[in-house]
């Protein structure tokens, strides 16, 4: 019996730009801002994309979907509200200052297609519903990183583009830390408020609105066999 092997679910030309999208924005952050940048969620969650892009597993892009898609959905609001003088936040600022090059503000428009292309991903290869417990527990552990060991808000950098207060880890100000309450305290709140508020109401949307990953497979394994007796 010939077993007919599964197409793609990714078009070659997604991962293919996707790639190179990747290949000029990995060394440009490195040069510009260093290593440690590449420790911010939405970063991660961009690695996680590519992965998962090239190896079709939705565990990847489930993850990287549970934990950005919130967060930059207002990323996307305050940008569009920027774009028609009604900022939302205020958080794409840099996105409109003219002492940032355009090369470089190009780059950081990622953050608005990003979780599109996730939402693409997680509908072709089908919700992992593990993600929200795998991205909680990665989320944590940049958490703590970078409580410890990266320079807090307001801290004397090493270099003008240094990351510091890298996923907001001592506030929503880099100039200083928060003073709303004990650092312990606000650390505390990030640990359990994200998957709390963040990320488990984005798994129970996935959940609801998008074929799991079961669900894909058992489609395609019904696909395969359907062409299987197609070939005797």
């Amino acid at each position: 019996m010939n077993r007919t092997t599964s197409p793609p679910q990714i078009r070659l030309w997604v991962k293919l730009a996707f790639t190179a999208f990747v290949l000029v924005l990995v060394p440009y952050y490195w040069r510009e801002y260093g290593p440690t940048n590449f420790l911010y969620f939405c970063d991660v969650a961009l690695f996680l994309a590519l992965v998962s892009a090239w190896t079709e597993r939705s565990s990847y892009a489930s993850m990287a979907a549970v934990g950005i898609t919130i967060p930059q959905i207002v990323w996307q609001a305050d940008f569009v509200g920027q774009c028609l003088g009604l900022p939302v936040t205020g958080m794409t600022n840099y996105m409109f200052d003219p002492g940032i090059s355009l090369f470089a503000r190009g780059l950081s428009f990622f953050h608005f297609w990003l979780p599109l292309l996730l939402i693409y991903l997680v509908w072709r290869l089908g919700y992992d519903r593990r993600a929200f417990v795998r991205w909680s527990v990665l989320a944590w552990g940049l958490i703590l990183i970078s409580f410890f060991f990266l320079p807090p808000a307001g801290a004397e950098l090493q270099f003008p583009n240094q990351p510091n207060n890298v996923n907001y880890v001592f506030g929503m100000d880099d100039t200083q830390p928060q003073s709303w309450m004990p650092q312990g305290a606000w650390l505390t709140l990030l640990l359990i408020g994200l998957p709390a508020l963040v990320y488990y109401p984005t798994h129970v949307a996935f959940k609801k609105l998008l074929p799991s990953h079961t669900e894909r497979v058992s489609e395609r394994e019904a696909a395969n066999g359907a062409s299987d007796e197609g070939t005797h």
